[in-house]
């Protein structure tokens, strides 16, 4: 087994794939093998014959029996390139085997190759059926996803200024999705002006994504990339789900999982990216289990091939348009015109942060004002002052986790202070932080520059000053408004337009407190009115309602 960029083996993290070769790349004994032959059929592969390509769906899992299987990345040059392969006891994939996404690389055989090939079915029955072998495929495929990205291989090129809004969009589109991709900057990157002139391309053409086997890509919707990159599940609209989950944040996923798990025909839907709102956080420390704390992208990355392990289907970048709930079985209408009819449905859409009232607010939308606090982020504004807008646990933990890498982190809250609203462990670490400044009853009033934020003017309200400062940074993270648009009047909401749950449209109480008002539609999580805005209640919310909705798909079950 050998790689270039996976398996240097020099100075490299810890905690990196390329230091966990043995996980990453197992190889299997002879018990296992045995095994692992009962669920496919024993082949013979002559000298250079592929086993798939870039690009494919559905493709086969591979166990090496005898030879080797050479891994090839595709660069955007079109040149193929080894980067692993895999011998005796050793056996292909990534995640893409979990779902039915392209492939990010190809396969072929070096020399005579003998093989045990497993279809998808087969593959799906192998890691439920046998979960010793099952542990070691997913945490390789996870390990190995990982060395993908942090190697950029299997992935695509986004050439453009690295503060633009569109470059932004793109590449977090990229990162949430677990996407490998290099980003070259056309402001700092000397290989962009050469990648500019080789394409025949103008800073007028940026953001551009570059791709072997598409078109160039020239400042594309999510919904165009997601296609072109074939992240996108092909629905079949005439398949009826026993279950639809609208929304893949911890709630959803949650649900997504006990339902698969449970038998139900299980698809979720979303329209940017698995984790929700909590899949932005930098790092999650009170959920349980986890005592060092974990980001809500991998908490969320994780969820997410735990549900297609069980056989949900993911749709990733299909925004939910409307609900047809006049008819059963009921339809989501997706905003590319397709549908999806199901027998129940679990509302799982969550919240977004609340914009600021200040004049030019949306012009620096994704050019300074950001409403997520990731690495992505943290890069950009490295070395530099930032400001974090709100007193809450998101608020908290952006504030915490920007202190590492900015030169300081101003809060702003207009309370008088984040007793009543973020926990106590992180409150603590705000007031020992040297780089962190709380700036209580305080509220933006003005904001400046030019295509980008160049200075913030901020209100002290106790004494009636202002403040300005050279500040290119804000992160916004102040209360939240529901995602319920879609829903189409197909049942109650609050005054403030969350999802009433517990009581039926007569005033009785339901049979679950998950249930709406219109029988065979659920709500868990943020989006739920009076919901614990926490990701471990929405994970519980989420397990529990599958109970409910077996009770409604199957009445006689007590």
């Amino acid at each position: 087994m050998t790689s270039d960029p996976l398996l240097s083996g020099q100075g490299i993290d810890p905690s990196a794939p390329e230091a966990r070769v043995a996980q990453t790349f197992p190889r299997l004994g002879p018990e296992m093998i045995e095994r692992v032959a009962r669920y496919g059929t024993e082949e013979t592969l002559s000298d250079g014959t592929p086993v798939f390509s870039r690009g494919q769906r559905g493709a086969d899992f591979f166990l090496v029996l005898q030879g080797r299987i050479e891994i090839l990345d595709q660069e955007h040059t079109g040149a193929l390139r080894i980067f692993v392969t895999h011998s005796e006891g050793q056996f292909t994939g990534e995640l893409t085997l979990f779902n039915n996404r392209e492939i990010l690389v190809s396969g072929r055989a070096s020399g005579e190759t003998r093989v045990v090939r497993i279809t998808r079915d087969g593959f799906q029955r192998l890691v439920t059926g046998e979960p010793d072998v099952g542990e070691i495929v997913m945490r390789a495929f996870i390990l190995r996803r990982v060395g993908l990205i942090r190697s950029s291989v299997g992935g695509v090129v986004l050439l453009g200024s690295g503060h633009r809004r569109d470059t932004l969009r793109i590449e977090r589109f990229l990162v949430r999705n677990a996407y490998p991709h290099r980003l070259l900057d056309a402001d700092v990157d000397p290989d962009a002006i050469g990648c500019l002139s080789h394409f025949g391309l103008s800073r007028e053409d940026l953001p551009v994504v570059i791709a072997p086997g598409i078109a160039m890509l020239r400042n594309p919707t999510n919904a165009v990339l997601a296609d072109a990159l074939g992240l996108t599940e092909e629905i079949d609209p005439s398949q009826v789900y026993d279950v639809a989950v609208v929304g893949a944040g911890p709630a959803g996923l949650a649900a997504a999982v006990y339902a698969a798990s449970e038998g139900l025909k299980t698809i979720v839907v979303e329209g940017m990216a698995p984790g929700g709102q909590a899949g932005t956080s930098s790092k999650i420390e009170n959920y349980l289990g986890f005592p060092t704390g974990i980001s809500g992208q991998a908490l969320a990355g994780r969820a997410q091939v735990q549900a297609q392990k069980f056989g949900a289907r993911l749709a990733v970048s299909r925004m939910v348009s409307g609900l047809d709930c006049s008819e059963r079985p009921f339809r989501l209408r997706l905003e590319d015109g397709s549908s999806i009819p199901t027998r129940a449905v679990v509302v799982a859409t969550g919240a977004r942060y609340r914009k600021l009232d200040v004049p030019g607010y949306e012009h620096f939308e994704g050019q300074g004002i950001y409403y997520a606090a990731t690495a992505m982020e943290a890069n950009l504004c490295a070395g530099e002052a930032v400001i974090v807008v709100g007193g809450g646990n998101s608020a908290g933990q952006a504030a915490v986790f920007l202190s590492r890498t900015v030169a300081h982190v101003h809060i702003l809250v207009r309370a008088e202070g984040l007793a009543a609203t973020m926990s106590d462990y992180l409150i603590q670490r705000i007031a020992s932080s040297p780089r962190i400044s709380l700036h209580v009853r305080a509220e933006i009033t003005g904001l400046s520059g030019d295509d980008v934020l160049q200075e913030v003017t901020w209100a002290d309200r106790a004494t009636g000053g202002s403040e300005t400062r050279r500040i290119s940074s804000v992160f916004v993270m102040i209360g939240a408004d529901p995602n319920t648009e879609w829903l189409d009047g197909c049942l109650t909401l609050d005054a403030r337009g969350f999802v009433a749950t517990g009581r039926a449209e007569d005033g009785a109480a339901a049979a679950s407190p998950y249930a709406t008002t219109t029988d065979g539609i659920f709500a868990v999580g943020d989006v739920r009115s009076g919901s614990v805005k926490r990701v471990a209640s929405g994970v519980g919310e989420g397990s529990v309602v599958v109970q409910a909705i077996h009770r409604f798909l199957d009445p006689g079950i007590v």
